[in-house]
């Protein structure tokens, strides 16, 4: 039998590894940042078209390459980083895999200028699919120069995978937001299609934080500081008033290094408890300084995910911070984390004698004893009673069975077809734990999901609204100015048009703030900044779960978004109209996200409850 193991070709495995480092284009966008970071830029700037798709370009002022240097930075596990498998534990650079330029080598076109301060004459590498197809000397200035064309040009199918450009853009600008948010100290530009999209001067981090996410946070935020010997904790925290329906202002990094952790998350939302109304994000730029040995960067590709060797201690210590930041600006209870208030009892008056004290036992007592008696007296009648009534029932589900069927087969037909509910003026309904509504006909009791209802009718509404060339809007007497995260004031352009067909008019002013002058009827005297940052939320998760298009996710979030919430207790005109409002709906079976509405108990069923 023939050998049927090989040694993979280099171009092979390089464009398996392009799989895990380069994703889609802000993947490219992070490393080549990371790399002008590692190489001591002091300025950076970013140039994007078609969203990475044909150009990515990074520009840096950094230490650059020799010739030599660059033609090895494109080799397979090449880097300056590490040099032992022992420096694996010593990590606080960003990149040091020397997986990433060969990586992006295999799936594009890429072109690299480099100088140092040093040589009169640069480099210029040309590669494309791995293939070096030129190495020449340049003139160029001191730095590095990538232009990443043609994003996965030799692997189609990858590139059909790649989303649209807006969602594509507003990765890319994710990305450039976390390298240069913990970066304060370096100054950096994003363009798109020529166009200047950030401009971040040098300044500190607090001043960062304010260029990227607007000047509303610059009187909100609160600075937090705590070093300990297992962590050091630094950053600010967003007072309560800035939490947002929306994600998108919470970021944790490690060592200066981007991270997701969903467990240290959970400590700071359980740290702004009762201060933010449910559903709420609290806003923090939080930064770890650790032991390298103590933190495990290496598990995941991208490294946004890693492993604490005691996350549980960084849990409390991050809790405890927080609650005494927001103790010392009054927003919550201060605690003394020096006293144990569990043996502090209260002090005893002069001249009272201490007595010790005693412990009581029965030593009658039989914990044995009425279990026996109960066993012994009933469980033989109980075990007797509960087989005849099973072989009763049994009997009696045997026989109707079989006279349905033999007897009145089109009667069983009939009965198997839902019964209707149709709106008369004289029904009487109510409501049930301020969740549901319960209503009975002549024949039927009907319990209803008030929410899915709900959801149901506001979103027939507004596929009607979205159908109509002149949709109703009121006119505000005071326009509202709404404030948003970087990202959500991308995707707010994105969905301009369709928010303006709902009935919003909304203009841009200045420093990203959006302006609502006028809004549909249906938010009369409603606060619009949670609307439409709870309607951003859902259209995300819409987007990401169920694959919608774009004017259907928009009416089913802010459907989800304004539907009344369980708990609420509904005025008897409100319910009323609530429950004509969904009988006169075509589609009453199921909300738009596929919840049941509604289920419907004959007397029959609920004889069996009996």
């Amino acid at each position: 039998m023939l050998d049927i193991i090989n040694l993979l070709p280099d171009s092979v495995a390089n464009q398996i590894a392009a799989g895990e480092v380069i994703q889609r284009p802000s993947s490219a966008v992070k490393e080549l940042m990371e790399n002008a970071i590692d190489a001591g830029a002091n300025e950076l700037k970013v140039i994007v078209k078609d969203a990475g798709k044909n150009l990515i370009q990074v520009i840096d002022n950094g230490c650059g390459m020799s010739p030599v240097d660059a033609r090895m930075s494109f080799e397979r596990h090449a880097t300056s980083k590490i040099k032992t498998a022992d420096d694996l534990f010593d990590i606080r650079t960003m990149g040091f895999r020397g997986e990433a330029l060969a990586s992006i080598a295999a799936i594009a076109q890429v072109e690299l200028k480099t100088k140092r301060f040093e040589d009169p004459m640069g480099t210029q590498i040309m590669i494309e699919g791995t293939q070096v197809k030129s190495q020449n000397e340049v003139v160029c200035s001191n730095g590095s120069v990538f232009s990443i064309r043609n994003l996965f040009f030799n692997v189609p199918a990858r590139r059909n995978f790649l989303k649209s450009n807006p969602i594509e853009m507003r990765h890319i600008v994710d990305v450039f937001i976390r390298v240069a948010l913990i970066n304060p100290q370096i100054a950096f530009n994003l363009y798109e299609e020529q166009q200047l999209k950030y401009n971040l001067p040098k300044s500190g981090l607090k001043q960062r934080i304010v260029d990227i996410f607007g000047k509303h946070l610059n009187q909100n935020l609160l600075s937090i500081d705590e070093s300990t010997e297992p962590v050091n904790i630094s950053g600010f925290i967003g007072k309560p008033e800035t939490a947002r329906k929306t994600r998108g202002e919470q970021y944790f990094f490690v060592n200066k290094r981007f991270i997701k952790h969903p467990y240290l998350h959970h400590a700071v939302q359980s740290a702004f408890e009762e201060l933010i109304p449910d559903g709420a994000f609290p806003t923090y730029f939080i930064h770890f300084d650790i032991d390298p040995h103590k933190v495990d960067v290496n598990i995941h590709p991208t490294k946004t995910e890693v492993n604490f060797e005691d996350e549980r201690t960084i849990y409390q210590i991050l809790r405890a911070a927080i609650k005494m930041t927001l103790g010392k600006f009054s927003f919550s209870p201060m605690l003394d984390f020096e006293t144990e208030m569990s043996f502090n009892p209260a002090p005893l008056a002069p001249g009272t004698p201490v007595k010790v004290p005693e412990i009581r036992v029965n030593p009658n007592y039989n914990p044995f004893e009425g279990a026996q008696k109960t066993s012994s007296s009933s469980g033989s009648f109980r075990q007797e009673n509960t087989d005849w009534e099973r072989q009763r029932h049994n009997q009696q589900n045997w026989q109707k069975m079989y006279e349905e069927k033999a007897n009145n087969l089109p009667s069983a037909l009939n009965k198997s077809q839902k019964p209707q509910l149709e709106w008369d003026d004289n029904l009487h309904a109510f409501q049930l734990a301020h969740r549901y509504i319960a209503v009975h006909d002549t024949e039927n009791l009907w319990i209803i999901n008030q929410q899915a209802a709900h959801e149901r009718v506001l979103f027939d509404r507004f596929s009607e609204i979205m159908q109509q060339q002149k949709p109703m809007s009121q006119q505000m007497l005071f326009p509202e100015d709404l404030h948003f995260g970087a990202a959500d004031y991308d995707l707010i352009l994105e969905l301009w048009d369709e928010i303006h067909q709902m009935g919003f008019r909304l203009e841009k002013a200045e420093n990203k703030i959006i302006r609502v002058n006028g809004a549909p009827t249906e938010f009369d005297n409603e606060s619009l900044q949670p609307i439409l940052e709870g309607m951003l939320e859902h259209y995300k998760n819409n987007q990401l779960q169920l694959q919608t298009d774009k004017t259907k996710s928009i009416i089913l979030a802010m459907s989800k978004n304004l539907a009344v919430k369980p708990g609420r207790k509904l005025s008897k005109e409100e319910l009323n109209a609530l429950l004509e409002a969904w009988l006169h709906s075509e589609q009453k079976e199921v909300s738009p996200s596929g919840q049941t509405i509604y289920s419907c108990l004959s007397p029959d069923e609920i004889d069996k409850l009996f």
